[in-house]
């Protein structure tokens, strides 16, 4: 083991890797501004784009409802746990038309700050040449461009996800709790991480990240009028997948693999197994060890992707919740990222690239799921490979033992 940053690292991090090497080192200023230009122009582009922010304007809606003495569940597209109303509430006395010119580049600062919080689980500065292409890479990623139209609120999950892994990774796992709480009481994007604090036995950690937000909640609930509804209304409104309007753009395999023949009893079937087998390679990903903040990240990774399999609804813009992680792995020898098979179902993801038949909104949902089936596959296939190369070797007296006869005869004094 060797120290890096005030933290312990293992080999597998190791400066002489080439590729490391160059990711990490500082990138010229032209080329950071650039890259920076670039994605503030992406952000900007939403500004001339229909209903812009629309997702975020719903919440919006539900505080203003709520300050004029209504119930914010009593509007469907409401969908958030009854904390994110109080938290809409610095937005309710600004204009419809300032919020929309606000709202694209204020997601997108926060995506940003998912990147750099990324970046540093793996040491890397947000100065680096990795930092500029990912920001760079970020402003042609139809899921960056996405969540940028709809100011949707899981921006907020693509900055809790990383920080949650890094203060884990620097030991500071209530810490890690409370972030994850935190951003659960806003929208329930990150309760698959909660199974990591069970897989690290980390029971201080899960206490704050499931009392948090049912304490927040709880409380705003009784703060607000009719939040029965919620039960009522929101919730099976939810686990039915929302309604005709959302359908085309969810990427689940329950909303796909219909529109694709298959009955729905069966996808769901379907769906549940690959979530199930992706959770089984969690653990594994988990119990295999290794360097500590690529364990916490795919481990991480592999629990979102099995609800993002079978959860209804799964958006295109989930995946910015792990990808950053994901991609500043690529540091790191043995990383799932390294491989150029984690790249090849990204790549439908890159805008402007047309797609026959797969161009328009309502059919990129079929993309969608290659990138999620996909990233689940890399990063399964990956544990299955290092578990393969860790498996025990047999011994005798510290000598590798093989089943085969040894052509070399033995000295007495090596099987003693």
């Amino acid at each position: 083991m060797w120290r890096a940053g005030g933290r312990a690292r293992t080999p597998d991090g190791a400066p002489g890797d080439g590729l490391a090497r160059w990711a990490r080192g500082r990138a010229p200023w032209p080329v950071l501004t650039a890259a920076l230009l670039v994605y503030l122009l992406s952000a900007g582009r939403m500004l001339g784009v229909r209903r812009t922010g629309m997702d975020n304007a719903v919440v919006v809606r539900a505080a203003r409802t709520l300050l004029d003495g209504g119930s914010p569940y009593a509007d469907k597209r409401f969908l958030y746990l009854p904390g994110a109303v109080f938290a809409a509430l610095p937005q309710a006395p600004f204009a419809d038309r300032t919020l929309t010119r606000a709202v694209p580049f204020v997601t997108a600062a926060l995506v940003l700050a998912g990147v750099v919080l990324a970046l540093r689980i793996f040491d890397v500065r947000a100065d680096s040449r990795l930092a500029a292409a990912v920001t760079a890479g970020l402003a042609l990623f139809l899921p960056f461009q996405a969540i940028v139209h709809l100011g949707n609120w899981t921006a907020a999950s693509v900055v809790a996800f990383p920080a949650a892994l890094l203060l884990a990774l620097r030991g500071r796992w209530s810490a890690a709790g409370v972030v994850v709480g935190a951003a659960v009481a806003l929208k329930p994007m990150l309760v698959p991480l909660l199974l990591l604090f069970v897989l690290a036995r980390r029971w201080r950690a899960l206490a704050w990240a499931v009392g948090l937000p049912a304490l927040v909640s709880l409380a705003a609930a009784l703060a607000m009028p009719r939040p029965q509804l919620f039960l009522t209304k929101t919730l099976p409104f939810l686990l039915h997948g929302q309604d005709d309007y959302a359908a085309p753009y969810d990427a689940s395999w329950t909303a796909v693999l219909p529109r694709l023949g298959v009955p729905h009893h069966l996808a769901f079937v379907l769906g549940a197994c690959a979530a199930v087998a992706v959770l089984g390679f969690a653990r594994a990903r988990w119990r295999t060890g290794g360097d500590e903040a690529l364990r916490l990240v795919e481990c991480g990774s592999l629990l979102m992707l099995a609800a993002f399999l079978v959860s209804r609804p799964s958006f295109v813009h989930y995946a910015l919740v792990i990808l950053p992680a994901l991609v500043a792995s690529v540091v790191v020898r043995g990383a799932a990222a390294r491989q150029v098979w984690f790249w090849m179902p990204l790549v439908p993801q890159v805008a402007g690239v047309p797609w026959p038949e797969l161009g328009g909104s309502r059919r990129h949902a079929f993309k969608d799921i290659v990138m999620f089936t996909g990233a689940a596959a890399v990063l399964a296939l990956a544990v299955w490979r290092r578990r393969a190369a860790a498996a025990p070797k047999v011994t005798v007296s510290g000598a590798p033992y093989s089943l085969s006869s040894d052509p070399d005869p033995r000295n007495a004094s090596e099987t003693r």
